[in-house]
C-alpha cells in the first residue's frame, strides 16, 4: 500500500531552505479604509464647534435694572396697568418722548423696563411687571434718564431746578398736581414729587411757570388711542 505523504507548514522558528529562520506570522486584523474615518472626525468636530459657538452667541445677555426696575426681553403682564404724565412749561404742554424705557427702540427692541411709554400712546405709562410691586414717578424718572442716556439723547433730570429738559429760571416755580380720577380733578401735591406711588388711571401733571399755578384739564381716558387701557 502506498503511502500518502503530507506536507507540514513551517513551524515558527524553522528553518528555510536557505538555512534562516522563517519570521514568526503576524496576525492582522480587517483593513480599515482611513478617509471615512476621517472625514467622520472632521463632521463631529465641526458639530462640537457649532454647538459651543451657538451656545456663546446665544446666550441672554444681562438684564439692565434702574432703580430696581428691571429691562425683560418681553413685556410682562402679571402687572399691568396705566398712569399718565403731562408736563406744562409756561402754558405749553411739552409730549413725553415715544419709546421712553424700551431699549433698541420701538422697532427693534431687545427689552422693556417695567415702566415704560409707547408712540401710540402719549403721555402713557405702562406699568408692567412680573411682580405685584408698587412704582413711583421718581421711579421712571430714572428709568428715562438712563434710556436717553442709552439712546444718545442726554440726561433727564429730575430735582428742584430741573424737569426733563427744562432748567427752572429765576422766578419759575414747579406746581405737581395728582389726579385719581376719581372725580375731584387734579389736586395740587405739596410733598416730594419723586415719591407720588403710581396708580391705575392716575394723572400727574408737572406744571413750570413763573405764574400762578393754574388746575390743569381733565384727562380724558376714554379718547382716542387712550380706549381701552
Amino acid at each position: 500500500m502506498a503511502s500518502s505523504t503530507r506536507t507540514k507548514a513551517p513551524q515558527r522558528g524553522a528553518k528555510g531552505k536557505t538555512g534562516r529562520r522563517l519570521p514568526p506570522k503576524v496576525k492582522t486584523g480587517p483593513d480599515i479604509p482611513m478617509l471615512p474615518v476621517a472625514v467622520g472626525a472632521i463632521l463631529v468636530a465641526f458639530a462640537i464647534g457649532l454647538i459651543v459657538y451657538n451656545f456663546v452667541n446665544n446666550r441672554a445677555a444681562p438684564t439692565p435694572k434702574v432703580a430696581g426696575v428691571t429691562c425683560d426681553h418681553l413685556e410682562q403682564t402679571q402687572t399691568h396697568y396705566h398712569a399718565a404724565l403731562r408736563i406744562i412749561h409756561e402754558g405749553d404742554q411739552v409730549r413725553l418722548p415715544g419709546g421712553i424705557g424700551i431699549q433698541g427702540g420701538e422697532s427693534t427692541p431687545t427689552c422693556y423696563y417695567w415702566l415704560h411709554v409707547h408712540t401710540a400712546y402719549p403721555d402713557i405709562i405702562h406699568i408692567e411687571s412680573p411682580l405685584n410691586d408698587t412704582f413711583t414717578l421718581g421711579q421712571f424718572f430714572q428709568v428715562w434718564d438712563q434710556w436717553s442716556k442709552d439712546s444718545g439723547k442726554g440726561a433727564v433730570p429730575f430735582d428742584a431746578t430741573h424737569v426733563s429738559s427744562f432748567t427752572l429760571g429765576p422766578n419759575e416755580k414747579i406746581y405737581v398736581y395728582v389726579d385719581a380720577s376719581d372725580g375731584k380733578g387734579g389736586v395740587l401735591y405739596n410733598g416730594d414729587p419723586k415719591s407720588i406711588v403710581l396708580k391705575t388711571h392716575e394723572v400727574i401733571t408737572i406744571e413750570i411757570t413763573n405764574d400762578k399755578p393754574t388746575p390743569p384739564p381733565a384727562f380724558d381716558w376714554n379718547s382716542g388711542t387712550n380706549k381701552g387701557l
